[in-house]
């Protein structure tokens, strides 16, 4: 008998709770009002779209719309509104918001010149890998960059994480095809300084020349650093001749080895080209029976797969005496030829 007295006093009470909000709500509704606007440009009376509009010491506010409208609802009370925009001066207007009632505030704002503040606008970003703290800005390449490449030779991988840094394959180009010109910032091969542990790194006896890039040049062999001995790269991209003297006029690339010991590193990788590429050759029909009279069939597809290449590395750290180490790498790599011809039907 107790407990159903307490529950219908449970029930009661509830029940004027929710009387008492039903009767405050038509209230809470009449004491807010609504901020409506639009903002332009002073000048030339253009709408301003994405214009931040909020009241100052609160959380409310809006942006402007494309047609640089704005609207939205606060408590009544007396407030200072604000707007913002990229590019122009900060506009304060006080207001007073009326319960029930609209309030029309439109901002004509005008251009500043130059505006700093705590507002921080980000136009482009990249991975957080240079040291800004140095006096001249460097690219710090990590290990685990490096090794996440796709690229098997270093100075490829260098081109695809270093701005400004370009070594391309040379075709019927004797010994430049295997090292390869590298270029920083557009300057020549022997511009570019590279050091080894921040010791000057000696340059390679050949000479390039049938017409390559770097023609008459002597460069540094980056592909002849392996990949597994590298614990990092930092490249400094811009003119250091007067502390390195005239071959840095490009740049200065400095490559640290690994100091690790006792543990052992072990990569593989291969890859191919002309996988996907299956091309059927159009021939005239003249042309067809010259093939068939030698014997060859009339048609011609182009599906071999070429430049097969094979890559495998291994790093490995002993220990000498207390602080000593001898750290050694070794590594294969098995370029194959790569073809775009066809053959020659007469």
């Amino acid at each position: 008998m107790s407990q159903v007295i307490r529950y219908r006093r449970l029930m009661g009470y509830v029940g004027v709770i929710l009387l008492v909000l039903l009767g405050m709500m038509p209230i809470m509704a009449q004491e807010r009002g609504t901020i409506s606007g639009k903002v332009t440009d002073a000048r030339t009376g253009e709408s301003l779209p994405g214009a931040n509009i909020i009241l100052v010491g609160t959380f409310m506010g809006t942006s402007s719309g494309p047609d640089g409208s704005y609207s939205f609802e606060a408590p009544a009370g007396s407030y200072t509104l604000r707007c913002s925009f990229i590019g122009y001066a900060t506009k304060d207007v006080e207001i007073t918001v009326i319960a029930g009632e609209v309030t029309t505030v439109d901002f004509e704002l005008s251009e500043a010149a130059a505006e700093f503040g705590d507002v921080i606008v980000v136009l482009g970003s990249r991975a957080e890998r240079t040291a800004v703290e140095t006096p001249v800005p460097v690219d710090v390449i990590s290990e685990v960059a490096v090794r996440e490449s796709p690229q098997y030779e270093l100075n490829q991988v260098l081109r695809d994480l270093v701005p400004s840094y370009n070594a391309s394959h040379q075709t019927i180009a004797d010994g430049t095809d295997h090292i390869n010109p590298a270029s920083l910032r557009g300057l020549g091969p022997d511009q570019v300084l590279v050091l080894i542990n921040g010791k000057r790194r000696h340059p390679s006896a050949l000479v390039h020349v049938n017409g390559t890039f770097g023609r008459g040049t002597v460069g540094v062999d980056l592909n002849a650093i392996p990949k597994s001995a590298i614990e990092r790269i930092e490249v400094l991209r811009d003119g250091a001749a007067a502390q390195y003297g005239s071959d840095a006029i490009a740049g200065v690339i400095n490559i640290v080895l690994k100091e690790s010991t006792g543990k052992i590193n072990v990569n593989a990788m291969t890859g191919a080209n002309n996988l996907l590429f299956k091309k059927d050759i159009s021939l005239s029909p003249e042309i067809q029976e010259i093939r068939t009279a030698h014997g060859l069939s009339p048609d011609v597809r182009f599906d071999d797969t070429d430049g097969e290449t094979y890559s495998l590395d291994i790093n490995y750290g002993f220990k000498i005496g207390s602080t000593g180490f001898f750290n050694i790498t070794g590594e294969y790599l098995d370029r194959g030829r790569t073809n775009r011809s066809t053959t020659w039907t007469g």
